[in-house]
């Protein structure tokens, strides 16, 4: 009698496969991609590209020489994809070996060190990000100047995160330039207008659902919201919030990884306002001005909780006070 095989996560609908969503992602990437290329030159282009191939490199790699398995799984785009955020993740002025060093943390802690894609309980990309980050701090924290083309002799300034960090509210840009990407930072915060475009083709083409960006987006504007009336001298608007740093990137490219985040529509809910309720704080009163990194890390510890917690009913389960009669 043939049995049901149930296989690892990602689960998608029929018609659908993980390498089709994963390219479809990466699609989704390109306008912000492009944006970044068009502000930061050469040097976006030598981030991107060390990164992407380094983690196709060392996917294939460890796959081949130290797990030992015939199937090569490089060709499923998600070592492509994780290159990409990974890089999105970095300032366009960062050495190359920095950045081969983020890929080999990403790929072979972060993913393979589990068994590869479906099983892997972190993203790889921030896994990587927040090793580099903890590690390199002074060069993961000098960040070029938008218009600046150049690689290592890139002309460096604050972001706005910084700014608002350090209480410098007036000096910050304002919301045409914090939309278009007139700012500086890393690759994957010049252009929040980008990056929407890509959630939207995503939700177009239901590569993802609504439920983790929006509650991640809602939590964070309520939440601030509720800050900024109280002083509007310490606590900035919303909006400044919501376009300033990584987390647009992350509320739509990274928390709705399918392997890290919760499978069901109240699951996701939930976790998604946990991460936003978890960057303002770390925002506000931590002591890293990007709080988004962290907080979908520790909400990925607690996604097998919430997929506990909200399971589906099972098909003919009767409720349990029935059930005890």
């Amino acid at each position: 009698m043939n049995k049901l095989t149930v296989s690892l996560s990602p689960h998608v609908h029929s018609g659908d496969s993980v390498q089709k969503n994963m390219y479809g992602v990466c699609i989704a990437l390109l306008p912000a991609m492009v944006c970044s290329l068009y502000f930061f030159g050469l040097g976006a282009a030598v981030v991107l590209l060390t990164s992407i191939a380094s983690c196709v490199l060392f996917e294939w790699a460890i796959t081949k020489y130290i797990l030992g398995r015939d199937k090569v799984t490089i060709i499923d785009g998600s070592a492509i994809l994780t290159g990409i955020l990974l890089g999105f993740n970095l300032p366009s002025n960062l050495p190359i070996w920095i950045v081969i060093i983020g890929a080999l943390v990403a790929i072979g802690v972060g993913k393979m060190t589990f068994g590869g894609l479906g099983q892997n309980p972190f993203n790889p990309a921030l896994v990587g990000r927040v090793f580099l980050l903890i590690s390199f701090p002074a060069q993961m924290t000098t960040w070029p100047v938008s218009g600046t083309v150049g690689y290592l002799d890139a002309e460096t300034g604050a972001t706005p995160l910084s700014l608002i960090s350090s209480g410098q509210i007036d000096k910050l840009p304002d919301h045409i330039d914090l939309l278009l990407g007139g700012i500086g930072g890393s690759l994957g915060e010049v252009s929040a207008l980008a990056l929407l475009a890509g959630l939207a083709y995503m939700l177009w083409r239901k590569i993802i659902t609504w439920h983790i960006p929006v509650s991640i987006l809602g939590s964070v504007t309520i939440f601030t919201g509720i800050l900024h009336l109280a002083d509007h001298t310490q606590y900035v608007s919303p909006e400044l919030q919501l376009l300033s740093g990584g987390l647009i990137l992350g509320a739509c490219y990274m928390a709705t990884d399918y392997v890290t985040s919760p499978m069901t529509p109240k699951g996701q809910i939930i976790y998604g306002t946990a991460i936003g309720i978890l960057t303002v704080i770390i925002r506000n009163w931590g002591s890293y001005p990007e709080g988004m990194s962290f907080a979908i890390l520790i909400m990925n510890a607690f996604t097998p909780l919430i997929n506990n917690y909200c399971k589906p009913k099972r098909f003919g389960e009767k409720p349990r006070k029935e059930a005890a009669k």
